[in-house]
């Protein structure tokens, strides 16, 4: 019976998870799938890594199943093979200042953890509901908390900063950085398609429905687009991005808006489904004639364009970018234009490798080398999840574990 880790990313109704073997060293997937309406009509599917589905229920409408009985479901009946799980790693998106590494949880990790929902409300709360589950359900199996914010904690100081009173940022009151788990993955893989990139100045997009951008010198983080919280920087899917902080006082004094339609709005409102008013999905915007449609997409490349510009001067230069994440991996439209739109950074694209996908999709004698690397977050986090359980507090190396296909 092999060992395995399960790896779980809990949202506000669903819980996603993938299982990990550990056959000869390197962690193989044998299973993912997802619980889905979990307080409405929950469903469960679980495919092995063809996508063959091993398991399936459906509990029917009107079931409030909960995060709770989803974990009891997957742990507990659920046919997954014959694995035995030692140990599960959890995606969290804040680790505030405390966590700059992944870290096992007990009870006292998880109360830390609570103090950072404020700032990341979206997230945070839902990420914290299956760790705490399954600290009642099943206290013997340990559990690792992987942070979305510690890849960005080595950033120089002044690109932490705010311009505000000492007072407020001793608090905490800084730029974090998310979708960090995303960018450590990128890096990993650079290391073994393109070396030159992983020991040089790179920036990587995450274009997906929450969008960020990293400038990455020599494998570690150096700036990011998002910062105190997972809604600024690029216009996202529902997330308006970097935003005048005039414009919060006017929701307040002009529009009678309180806290919590500031957030909604902000949040939940915003972004290419509140500037095209058709849909948050880009996929459904690049087939619509709507004005709405073509204007949401227009701001979005704009302001990757604007982004790429500011992370560039940060890094004093440019070697490489890459595309990741579900805008970035599957929009040769989006591709094509943020490329050409960066042509004065060096950045010639091929048309030809764009249209397929890539993996490289910049020509031999572009200046800077353009790539397409889909990402793996649910990777990054049993390896850091591998490497807690053994008592090694340093990322392991990936070389066994990277996608051949880009070697």
């Amino acid at each position: 019976m092999a060992d395995a880790i399960a790896v779980l990313n809990a949202g506000s109704s669903s819980l996603k998870f993938s299982l990990f073997g550990i056959v000869g060293g390197a962690l193989e997937l044998t299973a993912r799938g997802q619980a889905e309406g979990l307080y409405t009509s929950p469903r469960f599917v679980a495919r092995d890594r063809d996508g063959k589905i091993l398991d399936a229920k459906d509990w029917g409408d009107g079931v409030k199943l909960g995060h709770e009985g989803a974990l009891y479901y997957l742990f507990s009946h659920a046919d997954l093979g014959d694995q035995r799980l030692i140990g599960v790693g959890h995606r969290v998106v804040h680790g505030g200042l405390m966590f700059d590494r992944s870290v096992r949880i007990d009870a006292s990790v998880l109360a830390a953890l609570e103090k950072y929902v404020p700032l990341a409300p979206l997230h945070q709360p839902h990420n914290l509901a299956s760790i705490r589950a399954l600290l009642i359900s099943a206290p013997q199996l340990p559990q690792v908390a992987c942070f979305d914010t510690a890849f960005h904690r080595d950033q120089p100081e002044v690109e932490q900063a705010f311009a505000l009173p000492r007072a407020i940022t001793e608090k905490g009151v800084r730029r974090y950085g998310f979708h960090g788990l995303s960018y450590e993955y990128i890096t990993q893989v650079l290391s073994v398609c393109d070396r030159r990139a992983a020991q040089g100045k790179t920036v990587i997009m995450h274009l997906g429905n929450g969008a960020s951008m990293c400038a990455v010198a020599n494998g570690r983080s150096v700036a990011s687009t998002m910062g105190f919280t997972a809604v600024d920087g690029l216009p996202m899917g529902t997330r308006c991005g970097a935003l005048d902080s005039g414009v919060l006082l006017y929701l307040m004094d002009e529009l009678g808006m309180d806290a919590r339609a500031i957030e909604d709005t902000l949040y939940r409102q915003s972004g290419l489904l509140g500037v095209s008013g058709i849909s948050s999905d880009m996929r459904v915007l690049e087939a619509s004639t709507e004005p709405g449609a073509k204007a949401a997409i227009d701001l979005f490349i704009h302001r990757i364009g604007r982004e790429l510009g500011g992370l560039a001067a940060a890094l004093g230069g440019l070697d490489a970018m890459v595309f990741t994440a579900g805008i970035g991996e599957n929009s040769a439209m989006l591709r094509e234009r943020v490329c050409r739109a960066a042509g004065w950074l060096g950045v010639e694209l091929d048309l030809e490798a764009n249209h397929a996908g890539g993996p490289r999709i910049s020509t031999a004698e572009s200046r800077v080398a353009v790539w397409v690397i889909p990402t793996n977050e649910e990777l990054m986090i049993a390896q850091h999840t591998r490497a807690v359980l053994a008592g090694d507090q340093v990322t392991m190396a990936m070389a066994a574990d990277v996608n051949p296909g880009l070697q």
